[in-house]
């Protein structure tokens, strides 16, 4: 039989935690254990600094001047290039620009463009919703002459046929934590002669993720998750060097001119990553996120990635070990196969993730049935696992859940 796990186990793992000293990097609110990192990351120091710099100094006093003295027209590349030391890419393989959705948007209609006579986009049910949505937005302005077509995660390898333009997937699933195997079926995807997109919002920052290693073609990713950029920060995308000079992504801004301040009437692409700009960046929001990256920049992602796989199994070892046969298990128990968040299911999942939230353990909810428990390693202490389930067992003894008050849907689950 397995020896029970204690808080003084927990206390130990986090007296020998070499992230231990990333926690004090993070400004976290008093009385609040935050298990939804992977919705919305906690708010870095440096930021604070960093935002008033920007608005008293380079707003305030430099103002336009500041596009130049201060290096805003390239924040894009510096915070791309920051992003890619993250995710496995080279430098100039990623750019800060936009959103996800736009991002998605950019990349996928380049995609098909870039094999032509192939239709089928290829993607699984039940992948994170704003991705099916831009391939059936982007189908509907073709007039049908692109077709989504999903299938089951066990065949995917098997549908990639000859058809297929492109294989889009988020790497860790939002809802259940399961992670696909970038290399498996982007060597799949490139034998049958299509390309991969592979959507990084639940990855970068949490797993060690190695685009150019693995031979990723093209890639998005949110910058307010485990990158800490804040709400609606920046999206950012990736295209392999070898792809650049063929993508042709429609949003033909100015910002991706060749020479956008010669001003002259017909687009030209520019060179490299520059070209997959739109519009004028919002330097608030990237310089917020220029700092979040650069913590984790800081981090070895090795122990970032351990730490959350400890971190997980420990949050499922004392549920089971607290509340066995209470809740369904919706995520791989394979941490390796697993992304930095526990997925549990019942039937009264929101209202208990509401009781939750009235003590100060905040996780979020997926409908129709999924508590999320989201484990960013940098600020998060393994003394926080065992309080967040000690939390969720007097949740479930007292049914505080049935109270009226945690039954209410928010808007925002």
């Amino acid at each position: 039989m397995t020896a029970a796990i204690t808080l003084q186990d927990c206390q130990a793992l986090d007296r020998d935690d070499p992230l231990a000293p990333f926690r004090d990097r993070f400004d976290l609110p008093d009385g609040v254990i935050y298990l939804d990192g992977n919705s919305l990351g906690v708010l870095p120091k440096a930021t604070r600094a960093r935002l008033q710099q920007v608005v008293a100094q380079e707003w305030g006093t430099d103002l336009i001047r500041s596009w130049n003295a201060h290096g805003w027209i390239t924040l894009p590349q510096r915070v791309g290039a920051l992003i890619a030391g993250v995710i496995g890419a080279e430098p100039d393989e990623v750019v800060a620009a936009d959103s996800t959705s736009v991002n998605l948007f950019k990349l996928i209609a380049a995609a098909v463009r870039m094999r032509p006579g192939r239709r089928v986009i290829l993607s699984e049910p039940g992948n994170f919703p704003t991705d099916l949505y831009m391939v059936q937005g982007l189908a509907e302005l073709l007039g049908g002459q692109v077709e989504l077509r999903l299938v089951e995660r066990d065949r995917i390898a098997d549908a990639l046929t000859d058809e297929v333009a492109l294989l889009l997937l988020t790497h860790v699933h939002y809802k259940t934590g399961a992670i696909h195997d970038m290399r498996g079926l982007t060597e799949r995807a490139h034998a049958a002669g299509a390309l991969t997109l592979w959507d990084l919002s639940h990855s970068a920052g949490a797993l060690e993720l190695s685009l150019s290693a693995d031979g990723a073609d093209l890639a998005v990713g949110c910058g307010y998750k485990y990158l800490n950029g804040g709400p609606g920060a920046p999206a950012f995308l990736y295209v392999a060097k070898r792809h650049q000079d063929a993508v042709r992504q429609p949003l033909s801004g100015w910002m991706g001119h060749a020479a956008p301040f010669a001003f002259t009437d017909a687009y030209e692409p520019a060179p490299g990553m520059a070209r997959q700009l739109c519009g004028t960046p919002s330097i608030l929001a990237l310089s917020a996120l220029e700092e979040g990256v650069r913590v984790m920049a800081d981090a070895h992602m090795g122990a970032v990635r351990a730490k959350s796989r400890r971190m997980g199994d420990l949050f499922l070892a004392l549920v089971e070990q607290r509340l066995p046969g209470t809740f369904g298990i919706a995520c791989p128990r394979d941490s390796a196969r697993r992304g930095s968040q526990v997925s549990l299911t019942h039937g009264e999942g929101y209202a208990i993730v509401q009781a939750l939230i009235a003590r100060g353990v905040v996780g979020d909810f997926r409908a129709p049935d999924v508590l999320r428990f989201g484990f960013t390693p940098l600020y998060l202490r393994h003394t926080d696992v065992w309080y967040a389930v000690d939390n969720l067992a007097a949740v479930m003894a007292g049914q505080e859940y049935t109270e009226r008050r945690f039954r209410d849907r928010a808007v925002v689950t």
